[in-house]
């Protein structure tokens, strides 16, 4: 059986990596072994986000999507979560979530009555649709929550605004004035082009020194 294990993380300061070794203890519990791992560091509302893509272009019928977690693979409304089914339906990949126990069925050869193979291939499907909305929902009431603290320390006198990532900030520094473009740096750290302006523009300014 081939399985295609999918990790996110949603920035680029957290571990996308953290829960390989989770996975790989499960799928061993399962008498199973991780095929591939597809890594990437996006936020779970970015539609066509580049190594889930891959996996699904990549992916055979009757193989596996192994995540930690249903919020792992998506935090999307309905309408783009529809859309992202579609595509791993279309694949013949069948989803299994760690730590939803409906979902582990994928994981070994269909056998027994058709009748109740579908129905329980029915039933996963509706508790994924759920699983993916509270995941959406939870989302926006952290959203929600982290608004309303700005706000309060914004009244208070006390928002700083997000740190930056000094670091990164560094490597951009170090790079400007060389042989790349805004783009190429961008692409190169794997940031976006308006960071290394923001940056370009500081040193510009001589609000920072560049090294």
């Amino acid at each position: 059986m081939i399985i295609r294990a999918y990790l996110r993380a949603s920035t680029k300061e957290q571990d996308a990596n953290r829960a390989r070794e989770q996975l790989k203890a499960f799928a061993l519990s399962h008498d199973a072994k991780i095929t591939t791992f597809y890594v990437e560091n996006e936020s779970g509302t970015t539609v066509g986000r580049p190594e889930l893509q891959r996996l699904i272009s990549e992916a055979q019928g009757g193989e596996v999507l192994l995540c930690e977690a249903v919020d792992r693979l998506s935090r999307h409304e309905h309408d783009d979560w529809k859309r992202l089914r579609a595509q791993i339906d279309g694949a013949g990949l069948r989803i299994v979530a760690a730590d939803m126990p409906m979902t582990w069925a994928a994981l070994k050869p269909i056998e027994g009555d058709p009748m109740m193979a579908w129905m329980q291939s029915a039933m996963t499907n509706m508790l994924l649709d759920v699983m993916a909305a509270f995941a959406r929902k939870d989302y926006e009431r952290r959203r929600h929550v982290q608004t309303q603290g700005i706000e309060k320390a914004k009244a208070a006198g006390m928002y700083l605004g997000k740190a930056p990532n000094k670091i990164l900030h560094q490597k951009i520094r170090d790079m400007l004035g060389g042989p790349y473009s805004v783009r190429k740096i961008a692409h190169l750290l794997g940031c976006s082009p308006s960071t290394v302006m923001n940056v370009k523009r500081m040193v510009d300014k001589g609000a920072i020194g560049q090294a």
